[in-house]
């Protein structure tokens, strides 16, 4: 199973920008669908976005549709989160995601590998 380790959270000002990163060691890279998640303090957590293995398929969740972009280069093992215009509700804890198969879920429990977490927090 691949170890996920996300890096590139941070403190921004509402209206700001970040990019998180999601770099997979071992494993079939290509072959597994990614999501991201995220949790804020006191809630459960929620669905952000999902990419297919080839990378050509793509969801959001409606909170961040035209704000969030996912993607990836399987050449480089890693999965990115480019967020703009962000706002303080995006406060939260993101974690990258694995599924074990080429298909895109939004449900969290269709993940079956997770890492650690990278710390986001947008002030007003």
């Amino acid at each position: 199973q691949a170890q996920l380790v996300e890096s590139g959270g941070g403190s921004v000002q509402a209206g700001g920008s970040l990019r998180l990163s999601c770099v997979a060691s071992g494993g079939t890279f290509s072959n597994t669908a990614m999501g991201w998640f995220r949790q804020a303090s006191g809630k459960e957590r929620e669905f952000v976005a999902t990419i297919s293995g080839g990378g050509s398929i793509t969801r959001y969740a409606d909170s961040v549709k035209g704000r969030f972009t996912i993607s990836r280069d399987n050449a480089k093992n890693t999965v990115w989160l480019q967020m703009l215009s962000l706002k303080p509700e995006d406060t939260a804890v993101y974690t990258c995601a694995a599924r074990t198969v080429l298909f895109t879920s939004s449900q969290s429990d269709a993940y079956s590998n997770w890492g650690q977490g990278t710390q986001v927090t947008v002030s007003s």
